[in-house]
């Protein structure tokens, strides 16, 4: 696709998401640049995302979309503080909660920064697991075991009432 094009549509869904603001509809607003930035990155479309999340009340959201751009200021601060609180400074989590394209558009310092602390955490996370004991197995009843056990009670007793009863026809009295 050309850039021209790319840019035009990336155009396009921004501006359909600020008529949707102005008409008072955030959500739909959020859904469309969600939406839009699932395929490609585009920084306008990422700071009008953080400026809807921000309107919404939604600050770890609107830090996560302000992370992947250059803008700055008191509120992408409180955002973000918001954001890395939300995860627990877990990094592979914090990456994870990016937009993919904002995953995948390289050349970001904060962004880049961001995956190699995720991918130190991963690697640290999975060398863990492989030293640590195996999970221990909760044993859980369910329906079907108490039915199955009850049916063996009820089979066992009817064997030894017939067997019982078969005895006392063979042996009177």
């Amino acid at each position: 696709m050309s850039e021209q094009t790319q840019e035009s549509r990336s155009s396009a869904a921004v501006q359909r998401a600020r008529a949707d603001l102005a008409a008072g509809r955030e959500w739909k607003a959020r859904d469309r640049l969600v939406g839009h930035l699932a395929a490609e990155y585009d920084a306008e479309g990422l700071e009008l995302l953080g400026e809807v999340h921000f309107a919404m009340r939604d600050l770890p959201s609107a830090g996560a979309a302000w992370f992947g751009t250059t803008r700055r200021g008191q509120d992408v601060d409180v955002a973000v503080a918001a954001w890395r609180e939300r995860h627990r400074d877990h990094f592979a989590e914090m990456w994870r909660s990016l937009p993919r394209s904002v995953r995948e558009h390289e050349g970001n310092k904060r962004v880049d920064a961001l995956r190699r602390k995720a991918d130190e955490t991963r690697a640290a996370d999975r060398a863990a697991n492989e030293h640590s004991a195996p999970p221990q197995t909760k044993r859980t009843v369910d329906a079907a075991m108490v039915i199955a056990v009850g049916l063996a009670v009820l089979f066992v007793v009817c064997a030894v009432v017939g067997f019982v009863t078969l005895v006392r026809w063979v042996i009177p009295g």
